[in-house]
């Protein structure tokens, strides 16, 4: 296999491999993604992010965004499994175009993923690091369902963020196990499968929680899982829309609001971290 150009970044320690392939030259396929994120074999992520135009792929999501979006996010997950959205891996993907691409912070920028046309925004915080923020959409809630671990448990929200989540509130995160298999969910409600999110208040617009993604086990993080937790925390405390919340994850934290106008607007940070070549 020839020598491919590869990036590693993390947003709240959620890693993922970035591919540059602006013209649509790689063959990306689930096997290859697989070894892309092996951490002893491979380089190591909870997934891979090829980075590529939107008028060089034939993706459905990537032909409907011309136009509108120049670049398309191509996700998969770390079993190599073909993703619809990552919340922090957007956010590393924006940072990515940001640095090695021809785009001004300065402006809004469009990225179309396979749940839509997503926008980005880029801000100085306080110590002169960038926070990016990303409109993550509309929420859609579900019916409510089960989760279980072992001999436990619990009901749970669904939460569809452009992919499905369950989110269930415990007592401990402990309750949680090792999250080394997936947790039991019920196949009616979630029939393509959901990322898991355990939840436990830290005080007022405050939580934190633990995830298993789907196709890519326990991670630090999950952007678009920290949206569901937020929206199911707002709805059972029945907060006003517009009130911000805090989402403590293994992997630091995010900030999240949902607007007025129901979007869910995500803020976090996001790094690169190495840049190499690979024969994988």
């Amino acid at each position: 296999m020839t020598d491919t150009a590869f990036v590693k970044g993390h947003g709240t320690e959620n890693d993922f491999v970035l591919l540059p392939d602006a013209n649509g030259q790689l063959d990306l396929t689930a096997e290859r993604a697989a070894r892309l994120c092996d951490r002893r074999a491979g380089i190591g992520g909870d997934g891979v992010i090829r980075v590529v135009r939107t008028d060089a792929t034939d993706d459905p999501a990537a032909i409907a965004a011309r136009g509108e979006a120049r670049w398309f996010m191509d996700y998969r997950n770390s079993d190599g499994s073909v993703s619809e959205m990552c919340g922090n891996g957007i956010r590393v993907f924006a940072l990515y175009l940001a640095t090695h691409a021809s785009i001004d912070p300065r402006d809004p920028l469009k990225v179309a993923t396979r749940d839509g046309v997503k926008t980005i925004t880029f801000s100085a915080t306080d110590d002169g690091d960038v926070a990016i923020t990303v409109d993550m959409g509309s929420p859609r809630t579900g019916q409510e369902s089960k989760v279980s671990v072992g001999d436990r448990t619990w009901a749970a929200v669904s939460v569809d963020m452009g992919n499905p989540h369950a989110v269930t509130f415990v007592e401990s995160l402990e309750d949680a196990g090792s999250l080394l298999e997936a947790p039991s969910i019920d196949g009616s409600v979630y029939p393509e499968g959901a990322n898991v999110e355990f939840v436990v208040r830290r005080g007022d617009q405050h939580v934190a929680m633990r995830v298993h993604e789907r196709g890519s086990g326990e991670t630090r993080s999950c952007g678009t899982g920290a949206c569901a937790v937020m929206v199911a925390s707002a709805i059972a405390d029945g907060a006003d829309r517009g009130t911000p919340y805090v989402v403590d994850v293994p992997g630091g934290s995010l900030s999240i609001t949902w607007t007025e106008d129901d979007r869910v607007l995500m803020t976090g940070p996001a790094r690169l971290v190495a840049e190499g070549v690979t024969t994988l």
